[in-house]
């Protein structure tokens, strides 16, 4: 198995994370085979379209207070620079920086009383587990979402991998215990990428890596004493079909979408991908957005990425309502916690935030068009309604139609739940 290591993202603690992506001898190759192997092992439903999930990552941690939760009546250095404007849903207000965000808020819920964990990673919110916790594990450490859609779902669309990552590889991304098989069909590096055929590259060409392929996994399976290898030949068969003329490739080729939605989307072409990969049947889409840990100059940079996001969310739960996909689709956006509430003076900017943040929530059935739970006249912590980030994940799956008490064994064998604590945020359901 090749590594193939993508962009450093260093944050304030002085850890570089690497995003990264391990994939077959040619690219794909290998870890669509794992994902067809998948499929065959689980079979479908029945239903003709499962239920999906859009997971938006806002890596370093953004400022609730400056997004979703704003506090005008507060002092000046807890309220911060930005103004609060009303929304489409009354007695509701954000971030004036949010726009287009506040115009259809009657489609979209913001959750105003998460707690979260004080850890600069993206493992608690994908996975409902810290990182120290899934580091400590035995047997494995838990499942991301996506994985979770993956292994429940994998049946589901014979031609699309269940999920895709359009920010590569992480701990919130991994598919820990489940087994590679389900980790992501990820964008970094040759990722999605080898799904649009490369120029030049004919049908011979292609059958000429099918036969290379083969004799690189033969002399895989002669080292392996484990036998995991067996079987891979038919599956890389199809993976490579799948490069060549899959439901996928056409949507991630976004010459075919209108022009004027790719103006829409301009600079945020990200979402444009999810949404198009959600169409094709994936089963759940994550993607990242901006840099938030914003211990310095926190009010300039927002004011900088703010736009973008507000434009590529409100984009997507626009279209999915004109396709008339809004139930069968969950958009949820959020980071790994909240800001300070206090300004610290010297550099303007928000530092870590455990005791409460915000998560935007849209689709799948759920109750939009409200506000759930309040934080504390400052944003310092939550006022009532308390939930937890596991809370919001469980409310999420119950959605989707997975059951988050539902179990599968470990590296040890032992069962366990995708979720410990399944609680919901009964608000929404």
């Amino acid at each position: 198995m090749l590594t193939i290591w993508g962009r450093r993202q260093p944050f304030c603690d002085g850890v570089n994370r690497r995003n990264f992506l391990r994939v077959g001898a040619f690219g794909a190759g290998l870890t669509l085979a794992d994902q067809l192997r998948a499929r065959a092992l689980s079979p479908a439903d029945g239903r003709t379209r499962p239920k999906s999930v859009v997971m938006v990552y806002l890596p370093g941690g953004p400022s609730h207070i400056d997004t979703y939760d704003p506090k005008p009546d507060a002092p000046a250095e807890f309220r911060g620079e930005f103004a609060a404007v009303p929304t489409a849903v009354p007695g509701v207000r954000i971030s004036e920086h949010l726009p287009l965000t506040a115009r259809m808020m009657d489609k979209l819920a913001v959750v105003r009383s998460l707690v979260s964990n004080d850890e600069h990673s993206d493992s608690y919110v994908m996975t409902g587990y810290t990182e120290q916790a899934n580091r400590a594990a035995t047997g494995g450490q838990h499942p991301s979402v996506g994985a979770v859609v993956s292994k429940v779902r994998g049946g589901a669309a014979a031609d699309v991998p269940p999920f895709v990552s359009l920010r590569g590889m992480s701990i919130g991304t991994e598919p820990g215990f489940l087994g590679i098989a389900h980790r992501p069909f990820t964008a970094e590096g040759p990722g999605v990428q080898n799904l649009r055929p490369a120029t030049g590259v004919t049908a011979d060409k292609f059958d000429d890596r099918k036969g290379l392929l083969a004799r690189f996994d033969t002399a895989r399976r002669e080292v392996d004493a484990t036998g995991t290898m067996a079987g891979m030949d038919a599956f890389t068969g199809r993976a490579f079909e799948m490069i060549t003329s899959g439901q996928v490739r056409a949507a991630l080729d976004l010459k075919r979408e209108d022009p004027r939605a790719l103006d829409r989307y301009k600079g945020v072409d990200k979402f444009l991908t999810a949404r198009r990969l959600i169409e094709a049947g994936v089963g759940c889409v994550t993607l990242s957005y901006g840099g938030w840990d914003t211990h310095s100059g926190n009010f300039k940079e927002l004011k900088r990425i703010l736009p973008g996001l507000d434009r590529g969310v409100t984009n997507l739960v626009q279209d999915l309502h004109d396709r008339g996909m809004q139930d069968e689709v969950v958009t949820v956006v959020w980071g790994e916690f909240g800001r300070t509430p206090k300004i610290n003076g010297s550099d303007a900017g928000r530092d870590h935030w455990s005791p409460v943040m915000s998560a935007l929530v849209a689709g799948g059935g759920l109750k939009m068009g409200q506000a759930v739970g309040a934080s504390s006249a400052r944003g310092e912590y939550p006022k009532d309604r308390p939930y937890k980030v596991p809370h919001l994940l469980s409310t999420i799956y119950h959605a989707i139609g997975i059951d988050p008490g539902v179990t599968f064994p470990n590296g040890t064998g032992r069962p366990m739940y995708v979720l410990d604590d399944r609680a919901r945020v009964e608000e929404l359901v």
